[in-house]
């Protein structure tokens, strides 16, 4: 009789199992895009989230979020989620995210160095130019057309991406007005990006610039604060800078695009 009761218990645990997996549905959170890039010479992936409501008949247009790293196993889901619950509490509108996910992040988010052992440690690096290219010229205007995109474009970088955050709004303002820059390798190429900063800055307008940086050696936390410093400079930049001790260069990254995006999508009085 024991031995029964545990196999009817076995079987009806299985049939229980088989009917809540017969119902269950998949959990989306966003959706793929694959645009064929004449300037890459590659077909990229992009991870695409749309706020609740979004529908392409409606005459709404909705904030744009460019995230580098944007791999659905990288950084992607972890900036949706703040996104999704900024909103919630109203600190920030909805939003669209564009998660462009990587193929060779040291190649895109790096310009020629002249570092002989940077040279040989990452052969593939120094085509930042190229990258820059295909967002201005393929990847706005694929997500212009496709999505209701408003005038506001937000770019998130970290590390690496973070010097081609910097790379674009020194050099390409107009293509974001909003940046959150953390942990910026200011460093690369013997921080040769720092040193025409200031004549750069000087030609920039309406652009929000958040910058952080955590215990992440002296060299990082210098250069972060000398990028902030100059941006000061400019009245027409709206710039903060957010040093963060507590954290280091692998848990900055959710703690801070979170005090990013209050920054720059706080209501002004």
């Amino acid at each position: 009789m024991k031995y029964l009761f545990i196999i009817l218990f076995f079987i009806s645990s299985s049939l229980v199992l088989a009917q809540n997996k017969e119902n269950a549905k998949p959990f989306t959170l966003g959706e793929v895009q694959k645009i064929q890039s004449s300037i890459l010479k590659e077909t990229r992936t992009l991870n695409i989230y749309l706020p609740d409501g979004y529908s392409a008949d409606s005459a709404k247009t909705y904030p744009v979020i460019y995230l580098l790293d944007g791999s659905a196993n990288e950084d992607f889901i972890h900036i949706v989620g703040l996104v999704q619950f900024l909103v919630m509490i109203e600190k920030m509108p909805q939003s669209i995210v564009v998660g462009i996910a990587n193929i060779d992040r040291k190649r895109d988010f790096t310009f020629p160095t002249t570092v002989e052992k940077d040279l040989k440690d990452f052969p593939t690096t120094g085509k930042s130019a190229s990258f820059i290219t295909f967002i201005e010229k393929e990847l706005q205007p694929f997500i212009n057309e496709k999505y209701k995109a408003g005038t506001s474009k937000t770019i998130i970088g970290q590390s690496l991406g973070g010097l081609l955050a910097t790379e674009i709004l020194l050099k390409k303002s107009q293509l974001f007005n909003n940046y959150i820059i953390i942990s910026p390798s200011l460093w690369w190429d013997n921080e040769s990006l720092l040193v025409g900063a200031k004549m750069a800055s000087s030609k920039i307008i309406d652009s929000k610039v958040y910058i952080s940086v955590g215990t992440e050696g002296k060299k990082m936390e210098v250069d972060a604060k000398k990028l902030a410093d100059l941006l000061k400079v400019n009245k027409n930049i709206s710039t903060t800078f957010n040093p963060m001790p507590k954290e280091d260069h692998l848990t900055i990254l959710h703690n801070s695009a979170y005090q990013g995006l209050e920054f720059i999508f706080q209501k002004t009085k």
